[in-house]
Parts: structure tokens; C-alpha cells; sequence
């Protein structure tokens, strides 16, 4: 199944199906303020390029996930579920119990290299964030960035993290030989928001600013505009201010992204709102009923609303911003539009 290359073998312990949390991965934790109550497991992983299943609805075949579980701890994340498949759990463990393939620059160059490889894009964040507070430490995306540059090879990242920026040498360099596309994901600018809804990731401010530095430096970057949280962030007023400073970054594009709440992030999500918003929880139930999508009706107001506020502020109105990403969508890991509006996919 598609989690089988997070498992180890079984190292003569005679329990071939435990998880690799309870066997063979070193396990580390740091008494330092950015990683306190956080602990490491590091694993060597047996490949890196994924290949989506081809049921999954997203425009792009490959995907690379150097960590798992994320210290953002956004409450909405879809990968949550993933955790459980570790017999970790999709909450507390999803933000504090995090994954490390520590070998995974050297198996992008290896696999790159293999001669069934062709060169298709790559994408990354698509899962949990490349650039989350783990990577000042492991440092692994310059390896993989550097792999897929000598490769030619063309990539994606979708990010919250700001640490995307220490890297922009390494992706200038990658865009001067392949494409490279980069956004950064802000479902609104408000802090207050960001601190109830993804507590552990930078300001909303903060990703703007990296979405105007990558832009300034040649390294095209967009707005993934997710999510836009129900009664909490969407406005005509709210929207409005969003797409106004998203134009001000510079970005390349922006695409709108409901909501969504699939199995584990919808209980971690509808509990924080139970704590701090308990007059929603009634029109949450009529909203989303027992399924993971707002109405469909609702997601193309939304969708059309953010399209006209694009216009309006003229977002993607700066020379060469118009091209489309590497892995063929709105944005790297995003969707193009459907008739029921978009989908959220990626960090969300």
C-alpha cells in the first residue's frame, strides 16, 4: 500500500509489521525552545519519489515528502489521518511526533539518475510542509533542490515556511536550468486567525513577504489563498483585504481553496472550534452535514468572488506572471477549477 515505504524491515525482531516509530528509527529530541516537547524519528527511507495513485484528482504524478507530521500544526491539515497509518495519532502526535527521511538528497539524485526516469515534474509541500521548523535543523530540501537542478528537472514547492528563503540561491540556480515554481499558502492575512487555525506557522504577513522576495529575485511564486474558513474568513470585506495584499506581494497568480475537513482534521478542527467559536458549531453541522466539502454552490461563489478581487487589484498583472506552473496547475500543488469550484489538496 502507499505507506509501505515508511515501514523498515524487520531487523531480526521477528515483528515484520511494526511500524517503524516502535523499531529500528532513531528517535531524537532537542531541549531547545523551537523543538521542546518535539521528538525526531529518523528513518532511511527505500525511495523518495512517490507516484500519486492515479485515482487521486491532482494535476501532477510525483511528489517528494522529505518529513511527516508537521510542527505548523494547522488544525485543518488533510495529512493528519496519515499519522495513524505509524500508529501515531492525528492530533497531538501529527504536530510534535515528526518523520525523518535523513537520506532523502540521496535518494532524489539516485532515482533521478534511474533509467526509467523521464523527467517529469516533481512536486513537493503537497503532503506536510518541506520547510516546516524541522528542516533549520536537518537541512534537506538544499540536497534535494541541488539533485533536481543537475537533473534539469522540473519542480514545484508549495510552503508556509520562510525558510524557503535561506534556499533562494539554490533556486535562482535551479530556474536558470529547469522550471522551478514555487507558493506560498495564506487563506487570510489575519493573525488572530492564523494563530487559532495553523499556530505553529509562520505570520500571514511573513509568508507575503517570501512570496515578494521569491518573486523578486526571478523565482515565480503564487498564492495557494487556503483555506478560506467559513464565517471566519469569508467576507466581502475579508476577501477583499486578502486578495488586496496578495496583489501587494506580487504574486504570480492566486487560487481559492474552501475548507475542507476530511477524517482527523475534521475532528481536530471542529474541536478548536467548540473551544473558541462555540456559536459556530451549529452552523458548521448545516454547512458541511457528516462530509469533508462546504456545498458546491457555496465553493463557486467563493471561487468567483476571489476571481473578480484578482482582477480588480490586479493580481499576476506584472510581466511574465501569467505562466503556468511546472505541475500543470493553478498552483503548485493546487487544481485548476471544477465546476463545484476548487479542491483543497495540499497543506490544508
Amino acid at each position: 500500500m502507499r505507506w509501505d515505504h515508511l515501514r523498515l524491515d524487520d531487523g531480526g525482531t521477528g515483528r515484520p509489521d511494526a511500524p517503524l516509530i516502535e523499531r529500528r528509527a532513531v528517535a531524537r529530541t532537542f531541549d531547545t525552545p523551537g523543538f521542546r516537547g518535539m521528538t525526531f524519528y529518523e528513518v532511511r527511507a527505500r525511495t523518495i519519489i512517490n507516484r500519486v495513485p492515479d485515482a487521486a484528482r491532482v494535476p501532477f504524478r510525483w511528489t517528494i515528502n522529505p518529513y511527516r507530521g508537521c510542527s505548523h500544526a494547522c488544525t485543518y491539515c488533510f495529512a493528519r489521518r496519515t499519522h495513524e497509518y505509524l500508529d501515531l495519532d492525528a492530533g497531538a502526535d501529527f504536530d510534535s511526533r515528526i518523520v525523518v527521511k535523513v537520506n532523502a538528497a540521496e535518494r532524489v539524485r539516485a532515482e533521478l539518475a534511474a533509467p526509467r526516469w523521464r523527467g517529469e515534474p516533481v512536486a513537493m509541500g503537497t503532503n506536510v510542509d518541506c520547510y516546516q521548523r524541522a528542516e533549520g535543523r536537518y537541512r534537506l530540501m538544499p540536497g534535494i533542490i541541488t539533485a533536481l537542478a543537475d537533473a534539469a528537472n522540473p519542480f514545484s514547492i508549495l510552503t508556509k515556511g520562510t525558510l524557503i528563503l535561506r534556499d533562494l540561491p539554490l533556486l535562482a540556480d535551479a530556474a536558470a536550468r529547469t522550471r522551478v515554481d514555487t507558493a506560498v499558502s495564506v487563506g487570510s492575512p489575519d493573525p488572530e486567525l492564523a494563530r487559532l487555525a495553523e499556530p505553529g506557522a509562520p505570520a500571514p504577513r511573513r509568508r507575503l513577504e517570501v512570496c515578494a522576495a521569491l518573486n523578486e529575485a526571478g523565482v515565480g511564486c503564487s498564492v495557494l489563498m487556503g483555506p478560506i474558513i467559513p464565517y471566519l474568513s469569508d467576507s466581502p470585506a475579508q476577501l477583499d483585504a486578502a486578495v488586496r495584499e496578495i496583489a501587494a506581494a506580487g504574486a504570480t497568480s492566486v487560487a481559492p481553496i474552501v475548507l475542507h475537513l476530511r477524517p482527523g482534521a475534521r475532528e481536530w478542527f471542529l474541536g478548536r472550534l467548540r473551544e473558541h467559536h462555540p456559536d459556530l458549531v451549529a452552523p458548521y453541522a448545516r454547512l458541511y452535514g457528516s462530509g469533508a466539502y462546504a456545498p458546491a454552490r457555496y465553493r463557486r461563489e467563493i471561487a468567483a468572488r476571489v476571481r473578480e478581487l484578482a482582477e480588480r487589484h490586479g493580481v499576476g498583472a506584472r510581466p511574465g506572471a501569467a505562466r503556468p506552473p511546472a505541475g500543470g496547475a493553478a498552483a503548485p500543488g493546487g487544481r485548476p477549477e471544477e465546476p463545484g469550484g476548487p479542491r483543497q489538496l495540499t497543506l490544508m
